[in-house]
Order: C-alpha cells, then sequence, then structure tokens
C-alpha cells in the first residue's frame, strides 16, 4: 500500500491522470461508418434538390421552371402545355376536313367515299369536281342540279361519234321532250374533249348539253369508271341530293330507267317521243332485225372500250 493513492496491483501502470479509456476498436469503426453515411444522405438530397424543378407558372415561364441540362432538357426544348395544344387542335382540325371531304357521297346521313346507289343521296357540294360543257362552260354536278327543275339525268358513254354511243345518244334526242317534261334536266357525259363532243351533237343534232371530264372525276364519283375507259349507264339525282338511278346499262336500257323514272313522277310513259324512241331501238321489226341492232351496238361497246 502506498500512501495518498489507491491499490496497485501486481503487474499494473499508472494511468495519467486526466486521460480518458481508450474506447474499443469495433465500436470504434461503427461511429465512423455511421458518421460516413449520414455525409452520403446529405450529398444525395442536395443533389436531388438542386435536379429537382422549382414550382413556376407555364405562361411565365416557358420552361417551366426546368434549368438547362436538368432532366436532359435542353434551352431549346421549350415546348408547353400551349404548344402541345395547339398541335393537338391543329392535327384535330386536318382530320375535319379530311372527312367533310370522304362525306361527298354515299347514303344519307353516312360519311363515307362509297359509291353511290339507287335509293341513297349524296351530298351535291363539291360532289365529282368540276367539268365543262361541250361549248366550254366549267360547272359541276351541284350547279346543274340547282338550275334544273327536278333534279339532272347524267347518261355516261365511251366515246362520242361511235355506234354504240350515237344510238344511245339518238334515243335520248328522240324521248327528250317526254323525259323532260317532269323537270329533269338530260345531259351526255364522257371523257371526250369540247371538240369532240360538239362535233358529236352538232351532227347528230343533239338537244342537250354534253359535258366533258376528261380526268373523270365526276365519271368515277358516280361509279361509272371501268380501268380507262367509261361504263355505258345513267345517274339521276333530284332537287334533294337523292340518287334515283344508278345503273348501267346499255343504249335502250338508259333511256327506260329514265322512262320508269318520269312515270312515277307524273310523266306521260307512252308519250310520241317515247314511242319513237321505241321504234328506233327496235329497228324496222321484231325479231331479226332487232337482234341485229342489239349486237351491233355489243359489238360497238367492245370496240369502244379497247379504243379509249
Amino acid at each position: 500500500m502506498r500512501r495518498g493513492g489507491g491499490a496497485r496491483w501486481p503487474g499494473s501502470r499508472a494511468q495519467p491522470a486526466g486521460s480518458a479509456s481508450a474506447p474499443p476498436p469495433k465500436a470504434k469503426k461503427a461511429a465512423t461508418t455511421k458518421s460516413k453515411a449520414k455525409k452520403e444522405d446529405a450529398a444525395a438530397a442536395a443533389v436531388a434538390k438542386e435536379s429537382k424543378p422549382p414550382a413556376s407558372n407555364p405562361a411565365k415561364d416557358a420552361k417551366a421552371g426546368i434549368p438547362d441540362g436538368a432532366g436532359g432538357v435542353s434551352a431549346t426544348a421549350e415546348i408547353t402545355g400551349a404548344d402541345v395544344a395547339k398541335e393537338v387542335a391543329a392535327k384535330v382540325e386536318t382530320e375535319a376536313v379530311k372527312g367533310k371531304k370522304g362525306a361527298k357521297s354515299g347514303k344519307a346521313g353516312s360519311a363515307t367515299t362509297e359509291t353511290p346507289k339507287t335509293g341513297g343521296s349524296v351530298e351535291l357540294e363539291g360532289f365529282g369536281e368540276e367539268v365543262e360543257t361541250n361549248d366550254g362552260e366549267k360547272t359541276t354536278l351541284a350547279k346543274l342540279v340547282e338550275e334544273s327543275k327536278a333534279g339532272v339525268v347524267l347518261f355516261t358513254y365511251p366515246k362520242a361519234s361511235t355506234p354504240g354511243c350515237i344510238k344511245q345518244a339518238c334515243l335520248f334526242r328522240d324521248a327528250y321532250s317526254p323525259l323532260s317534261a317532269t323537270g329533269l334536266s338530260i345531259y351526255g357525259l364522257s371523257t371526250d374533249s369540247p371538240k369532240s363532243n360538239t362535233t358529236f351533237k352538232t351532227k347528230q343534232k343533239l338537244p342537250y348539253p354534253l359535258l366533258c371530264d376528261p380526268s373523270a372525276t365526276l365519271i368515277s364519283a358516280i361509279g361509272f369508271k371501268s380501268g380507262k375507259s367509261t361504263t355505258r349507264g345513267v345517274f339521276v339525282v333530284d332537287k334533294s341530293g337523292k340518287v334515283l338511278a344508278a345503273d348501267a346499262g346499255g343504249p335502250q336500257a338508259t333511256v327506260d330507267i329514265v322512262k320508269e323514272i318520269v312515270e312515277k313522277m307524273g310523266g306521260d310513259g307512252n308519250a310520241e317521243g317515247l314511242q319513237k324512241a321505241e321504234e328506233r331501238a327496235g329497228g324496222e321489226g321484231e325479231g331479226a332485225g332487232k337482234s341485229a341492232a342489239d349486237t351491233a351496238a355489243e359489238v360497238a361497246d367492245t370496240a369502244e372500250k379497247i379504243d379509249a
């Protein structure tokens, strides 16, 4: 025992006054790891805070508060909600215009581009685009219908001044008065030039105008374009756009279709002009004469399609 001091065991060392005991090695390592983790969390939070765009008013800030380079947005990427809205509105308007153009034909209430059918209807405005009369006057189906009293008859033919087309045009010529008595306006329609159709009209003394459609826009719209040729037929539409007839057929058949429509409208199906047209179609008599006339018309139609 020493005076003024505590007990001293053998082999032990005296600690200097005021010194603390050293912590165990494992406790020191744990404290260091925890401190390092806190520093890393603080650094990550600082980065996230810098990357997060501050709240802003898109109307005043074109970049929506996003600094240049943050989040992959460059200084040129200034698309705002207003820009997107304008782009969407432009697309909607474009589609609406296409839809309107596509609704020029088809049945009533439908917005399709289907070929007009008997009993259906067409939107007259813009239908078939512009054509030209044999006198050189620009016109449209809508204008022709507007100028008519009850509607329009368009009989189509492959080529002016060829046998089958002469027969068809003359049948409509001979029956012109009774067929137009109820207010229907009659027109011939082909892809021929104004010059060719004028020669045809003058030589055959046709009392109605001939329409020239070199691009076949109207012919296609009413469903009578066949490859490079025009299908012989008749298309009848009234003032409201209702399709009264849209049928292919031979020279006499096209006249008969219009005759039936005229009778339904209160016209005279036994009028002298119609009888004359029927006699012309039948030749000098029944049997061999009529058969020869029909055969000649069929051969002429075939030749016209080859020449077209």
